[in-house]
């Protein structure tokens, strides 16, 4: 095994923290051709890179995974220093195979973390289809080769992934804890719903090799159909009784995130990334800089949130977190599970709501006081109504009402003196 490089300043999460944002990564040398680099965000984790010396004084640079800063590391989506540099020397000797001309049959796994590699360099993250690969793809097909993938072999994967229990978030390193099979029509419904998503990583991968000219034909995984009815859920949301009940249980500190989720129907992960400067008092809106879609956004507030934000931010610095904990240590991935849970039972909601429940209450609330349906989805961010339609549509008594007005057959005007037909004698 290759020696394990020391870097006080690159070790541990604690000593990255101290060191100050800059857009060149702080690199360290492996060996001779190789340097491991962190680079430094304005929000959220830092990302490790891998610098390749490839000739003629030129370096290729590319993304591995996200650092450990916040989450514990788990080998896969989010490395540790170590671990990063396991990741670093494995690319190196891809790269001087794939240089040599030696190759090997192509994978599902090599298909999907090329595309895991494409997600993380051009989109906001591949976080999520990372851990759909891992969990769900990875141990019944990872070894497969995509030219030996057939139809039936893909379609009985997909059958089989909705009698999988639901996973249980476990720590790094320690055996993985499951949920009790659901057998309800709901849970049934969520399982399959998860399944078809799964399905949607792994066509994304194999399309991506076959467009690339990797794989001979697409035709195995283009006859594969998903769950059908699935998608159909049932949003949870408080009504306006429940939401004080909420606040007023929430500790403290969390109690802040909760009234600025309310106010703003924004994600956690857009809330927690947000400074004191994002709040601009003379147009009474929050700025999302970068939301889940990659595109950032102006959230309009209600005279009531933009009163709570100027309470909130009174006399603190622009460069600030929007949102801390009340020990000052920032909200990381995650950290909003167990003050939600324990809000939601001592303010006595249930069923018991999850945090992004709130961006359903915010929306959900919205158009039913008449906000119309493009209003509600350019606060959300979404890029049209489609996604509010589909979850909150059905709410908006004025929207459905004009479309059946609109649209709906008409016989025209009827006569109520209409004489019964009568069958003539034989």
């Amino acid at each position: 095994m290759a020696r394990t490089v020391r870097d006080a300043n690159l070790e541990t999460r604690t000593a990255r923290a101290r060191l100050e944002q800059r857009g060149k990564p702080y690199f360290r040398t492996l060996e001779p051709g190789l340097h491991l680099g962190y680079r430094k965000v304005a929000k959220g984790a830092g990302k490790w890179v891998a610098r390749h010396y490839v000739g003629e004084r030129t370096y290729e640079v590319e993304t591995l995974a996200t650092a450990d800063d916040f989450s514990d590391a788990d080998g896969v989506a989010i490395l540790s220093f170590r671990q990063a540099q396991e990741r670093a020397r494995e690319r190196m000797v891809q790269r001087a195979h794939a240089a040599a001309g030696k190759t090997s049959p192509l994978t599902v796994k090599d298909a999907l973390e090329a595309y895991l590699e494409f997600l993380d360099a051009n989109r906001k993250s591949g976080l999520d289809a990372r851990h759909r690969a891992q969990a769900f793809i990875y141990p019944s097909l990872g070894e497969v080769e995509v030219e030996a993938l057939t139809t039936s072999k893909l379609e009985k994967w997909l059958a089989d992934l909705p009698k999988m229990p639901a996973r249980i978030r476990s720590k790094a390193g320690a055996e993985q804890r499951y949920r009790k099979l659901g057998e309800d029509d709901e849970s049934k419904r969520r399982r399959r719903s998860t399944a078809n998503r799964t399905l949607t990583v792994l066509k994304a991968a194999l399309n991506r090799a076959w467009r690339a000219g990797k794989v001979s034909s697409d035709a195995a995984w283009r006859r594969v159909e998903p769950f059908e009815n699935v998608d159909a859920a049932r949003v949870r949301y408080l009504t306006v009784v429940e939401a004080k009940r909420l606040i007023n249980a929430a500790e403290p500190d969390f109690r802040a995130l909760v009234q600025g989720a309310l106010q703003t129907g924004a994600r956690y992960g857009e809330l927690v990334a947000l400074k004191v400067s994002d709040f601009n008092p003379d147009s009474g809106t929050i700025g999302i800089r970068r939301s889940k879609s990659g595109k950032p956004r102006h959230i309009v507030l209600t005279d009531e949130g933009a009163a709570f934000f100027a309470r909130h931010v009174a006399g603190r610095a622009g460069d600030a977190s929007m949102f801390v904990k009340s020990s000052g240590g920032t909200w990381g991935a995650s950290h909003q599970l167990r003050p939600m849970a324990d809000a939601c039972r001592n303010g006595r909601i249930t069923p018991a709501i999850g945090f992004h429940g709130l961006r359903h209450t915010w929306a959900s609330l919205a158009v039913m006081n008449g906000t119309p349906l493009m209003v509600v989805a350019r606060n959300l961010g979404h890029a049209d109504t489609r996604m509010v339609e589909k979850h909150y549509g059905h709410l908006a008594p004025s929207y459905v009402a004009d479309a059946i007005r609109a649209g709906a057959p008409r016989f025209g005007a009827m006569s109520d003196n209409v004489e019964p037909l009568h069958s003539s004698g034989g």
